[in-house]
């Protein structure tokens, strides 16, 4: 069995990206970055999902000798210029503080109106193989921000985010319904041809 490496030390993107590749019927062993305590964190210096994503499949890659997924996700809300971005997860400063992310951004949309609080998530997902070799695909889930977070699922900004056609927010729909719709599910069912491919 090929060993699958997952660029994040984020317990509950492993366990979401576990169930998404199980339902695609792949069966590697997936294992977090956690598995390899002596590879250092890499520093996501690009400038876009894309480049963040490959940065860190391809040192994980290089690192162990395993195939690597990586992705690199976020916020983009139209108001702001497709802001917070890549810079989502440190918005208010610290890398990873959840409420302080969304604390900041509720602040800076007061007093926007809900026709103009359109926001969408965004995923490059990349596959780097140990001999350099990458692919990178591109997920999408578009929605509009509530004023108060609502739901406990999920983690990041889906208590603010409402997709389009649904009266709940992404942390108020069950693990299976969020992969169904989810930027990150479509992302890494678009890498499932892929890994096929690839890997056999």
């Amino acid at each position: 069995m090929t060993r699958l490496i997952l660029a994040t030390r984020n317990a509950k993107k492993i366990t979401e990206l576990r169930a998404i590749l199980a339902d695609a019927g792949l069966t590697h062993d997936l294992v977090g970055a956690d598995a390899y305590p002596e590879v250092p964190d890499v520093k996501e210096t690009g400038v876009t999902f894309a480049e963040n994503a490959l940065l860190k499949a391809h040192a994980l890659a290089r690192a162990t000798g395993h195939p690597a997924i990586a992705d690199d996700s976020g916020l983009c809300v139209d108001v702001l210029g497709g802001a917070p971005g890549i810079f989502s997860a440190r918005w208010a400063g610290t890398h990873g503080d959840d409420r302080a992310n969304l604390d900041l951004l509720l602040a800076q949309l007061a007093d926007i109106d809900a026709p103009h609080r359109g926001a969408h998530f965004a995923c490059a997902a990349a596959l780097a193989l140990p001999d350099g070799t990458e692919h990178v695909v591109e997920g999408r889930l578009e929605g509009t921000l509530r004023h108060t977070p609502s739901g406990t699922g999920g983690f990041g900004y889906d208590p603010v985010l409402q997709p389009h056609g649904e009266t709940r927010t992404c942390a108020e729909l069950s693990p299976e319904e969020k992969n169904a719709i989810s930027h990150r599910g479509k992302a890494f069912r678009a890498l499932v041809p892929v890994l096929r491919d690839v890997l056999g």
